[in-house]
């Protein structure tokens, strides 16, 4: 979507409608946006405040972006489309004059839109506190306004371990987006700072799964995969010209691969608890092929393989756990319930064909 420039925009007001759609990650599960887009231009509230806000106006927010937002449920916002109070413009000035302050927020598993409802709060894009609405504001600019559709996604795998019940479906919202700060796209960064993302989201994610938000630590997981395969090539790059001064404050292209295998493998485990044994394999098995002795790898891609019913594959991985550990109970046990499962196979196979001849 190609965002409306400010300049081709009338002092008072006009308006343009666009529609998009896409699917957001939340505590709950996987849920369906769309997105029917509004674009609201007013003009600078506050003269003096018109200089300090210019910088904050210009574009689309990036990673990186401090965004000044407001969240509400359509029931909210019938009850608060007239014009904002004297106070209430003021604040915004004030805000939009000077540097924001990301606000402190705690996810919740029973909710589908991670910020406050009603209030202007201050987020961080690409953090992932909360996909929906970041998702939209990587396409707004300052001073817009869009109006967000949300349904859950289906009953299967792809769906919620907990998905909480909502009497009417599906939700409305809008997301208003009234300043932000400059920041980078993913290619204009750094390897320092990438790598600082990179720790980040990998922490956050860690922090997710121990609070039970697996969705959420997939999510985490997903965007540091995001930002390191890249990272691991440029370093390599760096490493082999010998221009070391431009990667001192992060790991070895060696220690980078260990710690994308960690990530695969910790992707791994959250599909398995989501009975997404198919991803599960396929990012369980990248975390064999990087770090060979990774026997957490190999444990979660001989339990994928089981599930897809793989017992060959299965048995082959947790043998190989086996010579990275030996004697370790769970493989042990593995490998048994393998045999067992191997045997009864044996034996009904052994029933259709005499069935044939007899």
């Amino acid at each position: 979507m190609e965002p409306v420039d400010m300049t081709e925009m009338q002092p008072d007001k006009q308006e343009a409608v666009d529609v998009a759609s896409w699917v957001s990650v939340c505590p709950g599960g996987l849920w369906r946006v769309q997105r029917n887009e509004t674009h609201e231009w007013t003009q600078q509230i506050s003269s003096n405040a018109a200089d300090d806000a210019s910088c904050l106006t210009n574009g689309c927010p990036k990673l990186g972006s401090l965004c000044r937002v407001k969240v509400q449920l359509k029931a909210q916002t019938d009850d608060s489309d007239g014009p904002p109070s004297t106070k209430e413009n003021e604040k915004m000035a004030v805000t939009a004059a000077t540097d924001l302050v990301p606000t402190p927020i705690l996810r919740r598993q029973d909710a589908v839109l991670q910020v406050p409802l009603g209030d202007w709060t201050t987020l961080r894009l690409g953090e992932g506190q909360c996909d929906i609405t970041e998702a939209c504001l990587e396409g707004m600019r300052a001073g817009e306004k869009c109006e967000i559709q949300l349904i859950p996604i289906g009953t299967g795998p792809e769906a919620s371990l907990h998905q909480p019940s909502y009497g009417d479906l599906p939700l409305v919202a809008t997301v208003e987006l009234q300043a932000f700060t400059p920041g980078k796209e993913s290619w204009e960064m750094t390897p320092t700072e990438r790598w600082e993302w990179v720790k980040l989201h990998k922490e956050r994610g860690g922090g997710r799964f121990r609070s039970g938000d697996i969705w959420g630590a997939t999510d985490s997981y997903s965007r540091a995969l995001k930002l390191l395969i890249p990272l691991c090539g440029l370093v390599g790059e760096v490493e082999d010209t010998n221009c070391l001064e431009e990667t001192h404050q992060i790991p070895s292209s060696d220690q980078l691969k260990i710690k994308k295998a960690e990530l695969h493998s910790n992707l791994s485990l959250c599909q398995l608890k989501l009975n997404q044994p198919q991803r599960a394999r396929d990012n369980a098995a990248k975390a064999t092929q990087l770090e060979p002795g990774a026997s957490k790898a190999w444990y979660r891609l001989g339990q994928a393989c089981q599930k897809l019913n793989e017992l060959d594959e299965a048995k082959e991985a947790f043998k190989k756990l086996l010579e990275i550990q030996p004697d370790l109970p769970a493989a042990v046990k593995a490998l048994k319930e393998i045999m067992s499962r191997e045997k009864e196979r044996n034996v009904q196979l052994g029933l259709r064909l005499s069935k044939m001849f007899s």
